[in-house]
């Protein structure tokens, strides 16, 4: 089940807020365990007992580990739990990637198993990894309630995509938190902005990809019409994805962490990290970077603690070998740029945009391919390696009927449109907007739900993750 889908916005969500706001205090957070654990039975029910044995593993280890605080047993206790975790994402997610990446070097046939991978399996993972650790590090206090720490792992707003919430970020919410009006408010229509990024914008600019896949006359410009159609896709997708988990948790009583800051307003591919998916980097800085000594250590080591995390992101991203060189790629400019042209990409306005977007308008390429085969023809289509033909009449139409979504998607994807808002909210009109809000909101969801309705191209990227 996915947040732009009719069964969820007028069954399930109405069910959840009925139930959650109805029931009394104490148990609250067990109707959100309960709906979460059903969210995530709705399309893999046979790996409902995997995330239940994660819970109960991580809750228990939690609390020996503070028990044993302090003694070489903690330690153990903690190697055990991150094994654990580590072990089940690493046998769903990388098993058939190593076991055929062994067929080919070596030529021989081991047969793939047969695995789907789990649903938000990354996510969780990393969450009851960072609740472990941190428990150890006595950063935090182990959650001594089970069907609070199991809400807090499979907490559907933010279970399937993120944000990656911390422990430590929720913590005193799990116990005590408020719901007001204003909170409802705010959360409706920061939901409602997620539903139109990802319904009216990023399944548009998808169909854009989609129908240069299926091109009966495909030529260089369709082939980079696509990649800037799946650039902004990308986008719009994920964050928006991640606008309607912050909202819902603020309906709920919530406040998750932002997940992302007009990434391509960035100047560097250092500032663009920092913007793109912020509760993933300071997941790694947090717990592989700095341990690994950061930038406090010799060059070399501070160059390679650089690529580790960046083949690791990489690799969290998805079990193949067009992730792992997309975080190579990125791992080299972040080298680059901190060892020699960042300061002055930083301080170039202009140049310093136009290098972002092009580094992320190949790397996204990169991002997308199913093959390394695809890639190859990707890159070739984009440079006239394919003798493909530059324009034709097919192309023009595309272009031409795709030209309005990208120059809004555009606009949309840089601060100027809450800017705008503001600048309207101090001027003589801010009156208005208390009325035109609502009835925007509004257009939104019933514009989306017309497009629902059609059974209109409705992927989400960040699923497979």
């Amino acid at each position: 089940m996915v947040f732009s889908s009719l069964v969820f916005l007028y069954a399930f969500l109405p069910a959840v807020l009925l139930a959650y706001f109805v029931a009394p205090k104490r148990f609250k957070n067990t109707v959100l365990l309960l709906f979460s654990l059903a969210f995530y039975a709705w399309g893999e029910p046979k790996y409902l007992i995997l995330i239940v044995i994660s819970i109960a593993q991580g809750y228990l280890c939690g609390l020996l580990i503070e028990r044993l605080r302090g003694s070489f047993s903690a330690k153990l206790v903690l190697t055990i739990s991150i094994i654990g975790s580590l072990g089940l994402l690493g046998y769903f997610k990388y098993a058939n990637f190593l076991l055929s990446t062994i067929n080919e070097v070596v030529g021989s046939k081991i047969p793939l198993l047969k695995l789907a991978l789990p649903v938000g399996i990354s996510f969780y993972t990393f969450q009851i990894l960072s609740y472990t650790v941190d428990v150890y590090r006595g950063a935090a206090a182990a959650q001594k309630n089970p069907i609070d720490f199991g809400a807090y792992v499979v907490l559907f707003p933010q279970l399937i995509a993120g944000p990656i919430v911390r422990y430590q970020d929720i913590a005193s919410e799990l116990t005590v938190r408020k719901s007001t009006l204003n909170g409802v408010y705010d959360g409706t229509v920061r939901f409602l902005v997620g539903l139109g990024k990802k319904v009216l914008l990023a399944n548009q600019l998808g169909a854009i990809c989609a129908g240069y896949r299926a091109s009966v006359e495909p030529t260089v410009v369709y082939a980079w019409l696509s990649s800037v159609a799946f650039l902004l896709q990308i986008y719009f997708d994920f964050s928006g994805y991640s606008d309607m988990a912050i909202g819902m948790g603020k309906i709920l009583g919530f406040h998750f962490p932002e997940n992302f800051d007009h990434p391509y307003t960035s100047k560097t591919v250092t500032e663009f990290w920092r913007r793109w998916h912020m509760s993933l980097g300071t997941w790694f800085r947090d717990y592989v970077y700095i341990p690994l000594g950061g930038n406090r250590v010799k060059k070399v080591l501070w160059l390679r603690n650089i690529l580790v995390v960046w083949c690791l992101t990489g690799l969290w991203h998805g079990a193949g070998w067009n992730f792992l060189l997309w975080g190579l790629m990125f791992a080299v400019l972040l080298m680059a740029e901190k060892l020699f042209y960042g300061k002055f990409m930083q301080s170039s306005k202009v140049v310093g945009h136009i290098y972002v977007i092009g580094c992320l308008l190949f790397s996204f390429v990169l991002f997308n391919g199913s093959s390394m085969a695809q890639i190859r023809s990707d890159f070739g289509a984009m440079f006239g390696l394919r003798s493909l033909p530059f324009l034709s009449v097919e192309t023009t139409y595309a272009l031409r009927s795709s030209l309005v979504l990208l120059i809004m998607s555009a606009i949309g994807a840089t601060a100027l449109p809450v800017k705008l808002y503001h600048r309207l909210e101090d001027s003589k009109f801010g009156p208005y907007l208390n009325v035109l809000q609502p009835v925007g909101l509004v257009f939104i969801l019933l514009l989306s739900t017309a497009f629902l309705v059609d059974g209109s191209f409705n992927p989400f990227l960040y699923f497979r993750f």
